[in-house]
Formats: C-alpha cells, structure tokens, sequence
C-alpha cells in the first residue's frame, strides 16, 4: 500500500521525537511518504494531490481537527466518492480531536497509530457521512466557496468563542481548555444580541425558525469535549445521518448557567433542552440568515463574519479507517 503522510509540526501534543516513532511505525507496514505542513492550507493542497493520483490508496493526517479538516478539503476538491478516492486515517495531535474521538480512536497518538495499524490489518473501515457549508446564492456573501466539515459549524455565539481563542493564540498562548471557558465568559459579556437572537433558520417545506442567537451543526456526537468530558449539543447526531441543529434564542444570565450546566451534564440520551433551545434531527438542506454579520466556524476554524450559510448534509462521502 501507498501512503501519504500529512504531518502538522505544530501539533500541540506531539514532539517530534513522538512524531518519529510514529513515522516508523507506519513506515513499517507501508510505503510511506512523509510531509510536513508548511503553511495555512498546505495540508488542503496535499489531500488534492493525493486524490488525483493515481496509486496513492491511504492519507494519514497527523494534527488537530484543523489538519483534518483540510486535507479532507484536498481530498473532496473533486465532490465525494468514497470508492475511487483514498481512504482516510486520523492520529491525533491537537487539544482536543473531536473527529477521531468520535470515530472511537484513542486520544493517544503512539495509541491511536497501534488502532490505525491494527484496522489496516483487519481491513476496518467506515464511510462517514460529512457537512458541506457554501455562500447562499443572492445574499452578499453567495460568493464564498464551499467548504466540508467533518463534526461541527457554529454560527453566532460559539463562532466568536473560537475567533478569540485563536486571537489569544496568536499572541502565544496555549491551546487549552481553560482558554477557550474564560473566552466563553468574555463573549458572553460582549455579546450584544443575546437578549435577541439575529439568526433565521430555513428549510424547504418548514416554518422558519428566528431569532436564534446561536446554531450549532453537528455531523455528530459528541459535539466537543472538555478535558475528557464529552459534550452532547445535539446526541442525536451521527456520521451515519444527515446534519443536527441545536439553536438558542436566548442567552441571558440565568439561561446561559441553566443551558451551560446542561451541556456539562449532557449524555448521548439528552442534550441542551427548554423553551429557548430549538434541537432539529437529519437536516439534509437548510441555510442560516442572518441581520447583521456574525461569525462563522467549521471544525473549529474561524472563518470570518457571514451574513447567510448554506448547509448540505452528505451521507457516504469518505472512507475511513476505524
């Protein structure tokens, strides 16, 4: 088998001394071609190179969600096909790892690499179903191009905690979970809208659903983690199903603490719940509108402020390595 390895050096829970022994590893049981990112969207342009070759069969991404997120990017260019394109594998390097947590992958690296060669051996496999997000056609921003994610987008409130997370980031800090509650308390504070929402939520044949001040699509469940805690937003959500919203239209003090103490407690039975929280199952297409530009996130990844998004549910579109 060929392989392509895509490894972020920045990986915020690998050494490099780690990332060699990995490489050796699966250099052992492959042919195996290594990469280190080098720049924002590298990781993008080797998953495309990958899935316009002709003899690579497996690309293993070494990184956080971020790296995942882009090379399954690169390897989509082309549209989903989940049998002619490569497969893909995940070790985990980042913070927190959603996709290959939720995929049942330890959240070990040297782990998570005995996982992956194990399911190689045995010829383990799952094809996942992904988000696609895109510019809605006549609104200002039907100009933006698509972009797959693989467990979440936020739209509103949870947009701007990840944009000042990566603010803080930018100026040195650590990726950790302490950063990302003490920026949840200063978005809360800052938010101007979080006594009415400025989303509308449209489907084709259904009421709109207005005045959200969040949303939340999730590809599945958990929708994050906190620590080793899971957080269930929508636990409803599956890579074998269509997208899952979880909308609120308000966040006032006390909701915010009722909804928050919620998201701690959650299960994979019941999630956020009440007058203000809207939960919607298996949407396949829908778009998000709003007043005023707000912010935007796919897979953790802030993407700048949207007035209007456009959501895709996409079952089978990749095969993974489970």
């Amino acid at each position: 088998m060929r392989a392509l390895l895509v490894v972020n050096p920045a990986a915020t829970t690998t050494s490099a001394r780690t990332r060699d022994v990995l490489i050796h590893a699966l250099a052992s049981e492959m042919k195996l071609e290594a990469v280190t990112t080098e720049y924002r969207g590298h990781a993008r342009d080797l998953g495309r190179r990958a899935a316009d070759s002709d003899d690579i069969e497996l690309v293993v991404a070494l990184g956080g969600d971020g790296t995942v997120n882009e090379v399954v990017n690169g390897l989509l260019h082309g549209g989903p096909d989940p049998d002619r394109l490569p497969r893909l594998a995940v070790v985990p390097g980042g913070s927190t790892n959603v996709f290959a947590r939720a995929l049942g992958l330890p959240n070990d690296a040297v782990e998570a690499t005995g996982a992956i060669l194990d399911a190689l051996s045995n010829r383990s496999e799952r094809t996942v179903g992904l988000g696609l997000a895109a510019g809605t056609p006549g609104t200002d921003d039907e100009s933006v191009p698509s972009r797959w994610f693989t467990f979440c987008a936020g739209f509103g409130f949870d947009a701007g905690v990840v944009g000042r997370v990566e603010q803080q980031r930018e100026r040195g800090k650590r990726s950790t979970h302490a950063l990302y509650v003490r920026q949840v308390v200063r978005q809360f504070l800052d938010e101007p809208h979080r006594g009415r929402g400025m989303i509308t939520l449209e489907r084709p044949g259904e009421k709109p659903v207005s005045d959200l001040v969040l949303s939340i699509v999730c590809n599945t469940a958990p929708w994050s983690y906190l620590g080793n805690r899971p957080l269930y937003a929508s636990p409803a959500a599956s890579f074998d199903t269509a997208l899952d919203v979880l909308g609120l239209s308000k966040l006032s003090t006390p909701a915010v603490a009722r909804y928050a103490t919620q998201l701690l407690n959650s299960t994979p039975e019941r999630g956020p719940h009440g007058k203000h929280a809207v939960s919607l199952h298996d949407l396949t297409d829908f778009t998000l509108q709003s007043k005023v530009p707000l912010p935007f996130q796919m897979d953790g990844d802030h993407l700048g402020l949207r007035t209007s998004v456009t959501f895709t549910g996409v079952r089978r579109a990749l095969r993974v390595i489970v």
